[in-house]
């Protein structure tokens, strides 16, 4: 499926830069408003969560896509390149961006976070009048200043996703959508993969390799890498190269951004590495992608049809 032949409506598109999402792949972001359509497929180094509290919205993945009403949820991993190309007009959604360092925290059945880890989707609509509050709390809680405040916020925001496994819910793929009864997480394994995801997010731009990421979390290096591929179905150099990309996404963004510039700064070593390993997820090079991002967004909305 090519995510980019989407037909995007005469609307506000959404534009990743340096403040967004894609510039801060170590980041809880928690939102609460109508959602822009994509241009473009975009991806990052979180699980995001999407709760459409009116309206209408349309998801294209890697590899399926489907359609969320009022009172529906989603879960899925971000670093797949994914597109919300339908926006209803008067739709409005709330949600979150959790790095994986937060989703390994979760107590989330292997069942589940194995699969979204893959590139699966969980859709629920088992939802009630208190999540339509609940999110828009969380919301002000996370952007007011107050450190107390925003830290419940992000508690009450992960009980609330760890309840979702208790109820109804499904799993989207390109192939089926499967029902499933949830089983129970492996605590300690988790809690090793999230103390992985703590260094790796302090320190993603430096030089590191696995055994510096496994000396960290007091594993030896291979069952460090065993352990981080079972849980995240990735190994530990791609969801390094992962968060390095999804910063070289958003700083690709800024005005006279110099693509060597963006590589160094992004913790690549050298340019040709990161050229092969952008292509690799986006399709194209970094100058193509900088090219098309750039003339997407600085169109009038009118040109975009239906």
């Amino acid at each position: 499926m090519d995510l980019a032949e989407s037909k995007v409506g005469t609307r506000a598109i959404y534009q990743p830069g340096a403040s967004s999402i894609e510039g801060s792949p170590t980041a809880l972001q928690m939102f609460h408003a109508h959602p822009p359509v994509m241009a473009m497929p975009h991806w990052h180094a979180q699980v995001e969560v999407n709760y459409v509290i009116r309206g209408t919205v349309h998801y294209r993945m890697n590899d399926h896509e489907f359609r969320l009403n009022a009172g529906q949820m989603c879960l899925f991993w971000g670093g797949q390149p994914h597109q919300m190309d339908e926006s209803s007009d008067d739709s409005l959604y709330a949600g979150a961006h959790l790095p994986l360092v937060y989703f390994f925290r979760l107590r989330l059945p292997i069942s589940i976070s194995s699969r979204l880890m893959k590139g699966e989707t969980l859709l629920t609509s088992a939802t009630d009048a208190a999540d339509r509050e609940n999110f828009a709390r969380w919301v002000r809680y996370a952007n007011s200043g107050d450190s107390a405040k925003a830290q419940h916020a992000v508690d009450e925001l992960l009980l609330r996703i760890e309840r979702i496994a208790l109820e109804p819910y499904s799993m989207a793929t390109s192939k089926t959508t499967t029902s499933l009864e949830g089983d129970q997480p492996h605590p300690h394994s988790s809690r090793s993969v999230a103390r992985m995801c703590d260094f790796i997010a302090a320190n993603f731009l430096q030089d590191i390799d696995s055994v510096d990421i496994a000396r960290a979390a007091d594993l030896h290096p291979k069952y460090a890498m065993n352990l981080f591929k079972r849980s995240t179905g990735m190994t530990l150099s791609k969801y390094v190269t992962l968060l390095r990309l999804s910063r070289a996404q958003a700083m690709l963004m800024s005005e006279g951004a110099n693509v060597l510039q963006v590589a160094m700064d992004s913790g690549f070593g050298s340019i040709s590495a990161f050229n092969k390993s952008f292509r690799h997820i986006a399709g194209m090079s970094p100058s193509d992608f900088r090219r098309d991002i750039r003339l997407v967004t600085t169109m009038p909305a009118g040109a975009f049809r239906n």
